[in-house]
């Protein structure tokens, strides 16, 4: 057989021989054709046997397919389908139904932990949003705060008010230990300045008074008691005679006697200067002899000043005329006191009292009698027991007087014609202004004509003072006078007697603060209620940072600063405040007794002076450019230097409630200290973790759960701004830094947020007090509102005991309590404040109740 070579040839390659190649070359060369035919002919049949037995399962699989879907088609005709068909076919679409919801299912559920994944990252993004916001006003806070820091230390070094120290203590004069009795020119012309000895009188001496020891005689033994008592009261007073810078006599001898009484004096040092002779009238006795001056040549007082209640020889502004002591020793004197309303009472005038028949007094009274008018007089010209016979003496008694007195719009006071003052006018005087009655005091209003304390109260804005030539003008001039001054001028006339005349008490400490007021040195300061804390010593609470929470508004918004503590300066007018204000110690305000740390009518000073020369503390906004948003809330601007406030917090063993507040505070600007009143007699839990708000929180023990606690005026609040807040009250801090700008503007008065309304209810003849949403307003809560602290001062130690009882007995209303002392001491409203923000602008607006 032939042998054939196969020599594979690659198309585009070269052939390339290998050993491996050779071999099957050398295989391949060996095999008969016959085997390889027969192999060829193997391979034709056995592959198409395979490919039919393939396509024939595909085929069968198809058809079965078919056959499935052909199940859940329905023929034209329904009526030839079996039952068995049809449940067949239902069963299979249930099926199908259950596969294809188990799908969705799945489908929703991933399609929920999308959805969830996605919230949660926005949630996070919002969080790192608000992070980043809250990182930015933090980081423009502090570089806020060092360019505050940076301001106050130039201050420290440009402050142009130096720090002073107490001058060298004054020590008296050895060298005019005893000088021999002024004659009379001398004795006549006494001044303070020329018979006063100020070496005993130093500035920072608290001007210390001696009182000489008396026994009473020639005084009733109630009035006796009474001097001794209220004399030891006054914080004057000392037991050590060496210190005193005046010394007081209280006489009680007739004239003849007083002289030798004087010289037996152990300080009365030859002339008598630096002392008071005590020579006080008073009722139902009469009065021991009047001391005179210029009787004769003999000088018999020297250098002494005189306190008696009837003069016949005055040297102003050196002797001092007082009221007669008719009143009790001391304590309240308002409980029986008629109402200052209604303005216009029964009698337009009224007058009781032993007149000539000849007096132009009375013949102008007769002829009102007589008139045509419609106007009630009540006119009583003769008595039928008076005490005597002499000119305006006094008819009736107390009580008869006081009836008429209590319906009299205006009472009428004839003057004596020839003494400077007399004891029945000092009586009817005393009299009108307890009830009420408008004084007309009707004489010769000559320079000599005295009324008591003439030297520091205006006499002006509590009586008529009336000429006897204008007599036949006085209806018309009474009737001329509108309610709203008749109120006034009996209002004022009703505070002047309370303070000045209405007890043994209040007028012994009005003379020694007169003659304190002459010399110039400055009232005693009032002092401060102790903060005992409610941890002992030991104990250490528990601290927790506070988290931060988005309570502050717009977080773009800057508040101001956070700075150090920086308490208010106080006592800084001591020496000229009862120069610029003195006027307004005796009349307006009516507490001249002590002296306040500050008070809200410090004098502001004009706008220019912050920068020329005097800007000291002051943070103009943008340095002086003025400006809104970030320039505004950069600084506190207006003319009152830089401050902060004091947040006053009254609680009750509501301790989660408490400490929420608290954290509420964190990071408010202004912020100088937060109190917290603790009135519960159990001390905090030792457990409770008080938060971290990067100031300090002093926690106040009180003696008993009273509502008056709030307005203690506590030795730890060491600003002039107090904001007093319920435990539960929730305040933004955009809310509580507006309220502390308008209270900087208005600082006599109460600033706040929760209002109320008082009105007099005609139907049930009482008071009404709307607690309900209004838009009329009398009262602002003190729940949440700023008041200066000179106020916590005059509710817990001037305003009457009474009122803080009633608080304690309803164990309530002490935000009225206190609105009405504001409103009584400024004659003014509180005023509210509250930010409604719209979409586009803050508004104020006045909702009807429907609406809210």
């Amino acid at each position: 057989m032939e042998t054939f070579e196969f020599r594979p040839i690659l198309s585009g390659l070269p052939y390339q021989k290998s050993n491996r190649d050779g071999s099957f070359c050398h295989w391949l060369s060996t095999i008969r054709l016959s085997r390889i035919i027969l192999c060829i002919l193997v391979v034709l049949v056995i592959v198409p046997i395979i490919t039919h037995y393939y396509l024939s399962d595909v085929g069968s699989e198809q058809s079965k397919s078919f056959h499935s879907r052909n199940k859940l088609d329905l023929p034209d005709d329904l009526g030839s389908i079996k039952a068995s068909e049809v449940k067949i076919r239902i069963e299979e679409m249930l099926r199908i139904k259950m596969s294809v919801n188990n799908e969705l299912r799945d489908l929703e559920a991933k399609r929920q932990k999308l959805q969830s994944e996605i919230s949660s990252l926005g949630m996070k993004i919002e969080e790192l949003k608000n992070e980043a916001g809250r990182k930015v006003i933090d980081l423009d806070r502090i570089k806020l705060s060092i360019s505050q820091a940076e301001v106050a230390h130039l201050e420290i070094l440009e402050r142009n008010q130096p720090e002073l120290r107490l001058p060298a203590k004054l020590e008296p004069n050895p060298l005019i230990d005893i000088l021999p009795m002024p004659n009379h020119d001398v004795e006549s012309n006494c001044s303070i300045y020329s018979c006063i000895d100020f070496s005993r009188c130093s500035l920072v001496s608290n001007f210390p008074v001696y009182v000489y020891p008396f026994n009473g005689e020639g005084y009733e033994e109630r009035i006796s008691a009474s001097l001794s008592q209220t004399l030891n009261y006054n914080p004057h007073i000392t037991s050590n005679a060496q210190e005193a810078c005046l010394f007081i006599y209280v006489n009680s001898s007739p004239e003849s006697e007083l002289r030798k009484n004087l010289q037996n004096l152990s300080h009365w040092a030859g002339d008598g200067r630096n002392h008071i002779i005590f020579h006080i009238g008073f009722f139902p006795k009469e009065m021991p002899s009047l001391i005179s001056h210029a009787v004769n040549e003999n000088s018999t007082f020297g250098r002494a000043m005189i306190v008696q209640s009837v003069f016949h020889t005055y040297r102003p502004h050196f002797d001092l005329l007082v009221p007669p002591l008719l009143g009790p020793p001391g304590s309240d004197v308002w409980y029986d006191l008629p109402s200052l309303t209604p303005a216009r009472r029964r009698y337009l005038l009224s007058y009781s009292g032993h007149l000539q028949s000849s007096s132009e007094v009375q013949k102008t009274l007769e002829q009102l009698t007589a008139s045509s008018t419609s106007d009630e007089f009540y006119f009583e010209f003769q008595c039928f027991h008076p005490k005597n016979e002499s000119d305006s003496s006094l008819c009736g008694t107390v009580q008869t007087r006081s009836a008429v007195l209590q319906q009299s719009t205006f009472v009428l006071i004839p003057l004596p014609h020839t003494d400077l003052t007399s004891l029945a006018v000092q009586l009817r005087l005393y009299e009108a202004l307890k009830y009420g009655s408008i004084p007309i005091m009707v004489g010769n209003h000559n320079a000599k004509f005295l009324l008591p304390y003439e030297d520091v109260i205006d006499w002006n804005r509590a009586i008529i003072k009336l000429p006897t030539s204008r007599l036949p003008e006085l209806h018309f001039y009474i009737r001329a006078v509108t309610d709203r001054d008749i109120l006034a001028m009996r209002r004022q006339g009703r505070v002047l007697w309370e303070k000045y005349f209405g007890s043994i008490q209040s007028i012994v400490d009005s003379v020694i603060a007169v003659f304190r007021h002459r010399i110039g040195i400055p009232p005693p300061a009032i002092l401060d209620e102790p903060s005992p804390s409610v941890f002992n010593e030991t104990f250490v609470p528990l601290k927790t940072e506070a988290a931060i929470q988005d309570i502050n508004g717009d977080l773009d918004e800057n508040l101001g600063p956070i700075e150090p503590a920086y308490p208010s300066p106080k006592f800084q007018r001591n020496l000229t405040f009862s120069l610029l204000h003195g006027y307004e110690m005796w009349n307006t305000w009516t507490h001249p007794f002590h002296l306040f740390p500050q008070t809200p009518y410090d004098p502001v000073m004009p706008s220019d002076a912050k920068f020329i020369g005097s800007g000291l503390g002051f943070r103009p906004i943008a340095g002086g450019s003025g400006g809104s948003g970030k320039e505004f809330s950069e600084n506190l601007g207006g003319n009152i230097p830089r401050e902060q406030f004091t947040i006053v917090i009254l609680t009750y063993e509501r301790e989660q409630v408490l400490i929420e507040s608290v954290a509420r505070l964190n990071g408010l600007p202004y912020l100088h200290k937060v109190v917290v009143v603790w009135n519960s007699p159990r001390p905090p839990s030792p457990d409770l973790k008080w938060p971290e708000i990067g100031v300090e929180v002093h926690v106040i023990r009180t003696l008993k759960n009273s509502l008056n606690n709030r307005f203690l005026p506590y030795d730890v609040i060491e600003t002039e701004a107090v904001l007093s807040v319920d435990d539960d009250a929730h305040l933004r801090h955009d809310e509580i830094i507006f309220g502390f700008r308008v209270w900087r503007e208005q600082r006599d008065k109460v600033v706040g947020f929760p209002g109320r309304f008082h009105a007099w209810d005609l139907e049930h003849k009482n008071w009404a007090y709307n607690s309900n949403y209004s838009c009329e307003l009398s009262m602002i809560l003190t729940g949440a509102a700023f008041y200066h602290k000179y106020y916590n001062y005059l509710y817990s130690l001037v305003m009457p005991q009474a009122i803080r009882d009633k608080v304690d007995e309803f164990m309530n209303c002490e935000d009225i309590a206190m609105n009405f002392l504001v409103s009584h001491i400024t004659r003014q409203p509180p005023v509210k404040v509250g930010l409604i923000v719209s979409q586009q602008h803050t508004i104020f607006k006045c909702y009807h109740q429907s609406e809210l």
